[in-house]
């Protein structure tokens, strides 16, 4: 999937030119913690989020250093932030850089930037245009979505069985040499040795989530790697 199969297409922007006011009512209004700002020519020109309006003079919540530290603060410093606290325009309290993303992306791209940037959205632009925006949400819809395949579910034990083994396979960590799944009426058995029980878990998992698998028994037994020690004999696991 890509940025373009779950994006929406409608985002809310604001001017620069908008008041600090006219963007906190939208914000409030729309339940929203953030706006995009676009120029008149449509192009991304930063964001301005609830954290941008924390230090306010409205507030009394303005950035005040002690005497010791303004002297380390460059001029330039100071003056940005009497701006972001006193500004009256979204131009002044805005962020300028901006972590965009192209519709044509693939959906990796986006987590990767929410994980290293640690922001929950992303505009999504073409041309340096603003086409739309993509959020955690999105992705968490995209998410339903994909669980609600219409693919018919493989009826015969065989089939089941066989998808069940090309996934495990599929998989580097699994222990494929001591593993054994057997499926008698969409009910998978899963035999074997496991050493520790991430494998277990993991094991589970690649099962479950084959399609037709109605339940899953667990028989695997842990052997201590370097004793070989059965540690956990098998039981009923369902």
């Amino acid at each position: 999937m890509i940025v373009a199969d779950v994006m929406t297409r409608h985002c809310i922007t604001i001017a620069p030119d908008a008041t600090v006011e006219e963007a906190v009512n939208l914000m409030l209004s729309r339940h929203i913690s953030g706006l995009f700002v676009v120029d008149k020519a449509g192009d991304l020109a930063g964001v301005i989020t609830e954290g941008d309006l924390l230090r306010r003079d409205e507030l009394g919540t303005q950035r005040n250093r002690p005497w010791w530290l303004r002297l380390l603060a460059s001029p330039a410093r100071q003056a940005a932030d009497f701006t972001r606290a006193n500004g009256r325009h979204v131009r002044d309290v805005m962020t300028e850089d901006v972590i965009s993303i192209a519709q044509d992306a693939p959906l990796e791209g986006v987590v990767a930037a929410m994980e290293a940037n640690r922001i929950k959205r992303l505009p999504v632009t073409a041309d340096g245009k603003v086409v739309g925006v993509v959020s955690r949400t999105d992705l968490l819809r995209a998410l339903i979505g994909r669980a609600r395949t219409s693919e018919p579910l493989p009826t015969d034990d065989r089939t089941i069985r066989a998808a069940i083994m090309n996934a495990l396979e599929a998989q580097s960590w699994a222990p494929m040499t001591t593993l054994n799944v057997t499926v008698a009426n969409a009910v998978a058995d899963v035999w074997g040795t496991i050493t520790n029980e991430e494998e277990r878990r993991a094991i589970h998992v690649v099962v479950e989530n084959t399609r037709g698998v109605k339940a899953v028994h667990d028989h695997m037994v842990y052997i201590e790697p370097y004793t070989g020690t059965v540690i956990d004999a098998p039981d009923e696991r369902s």
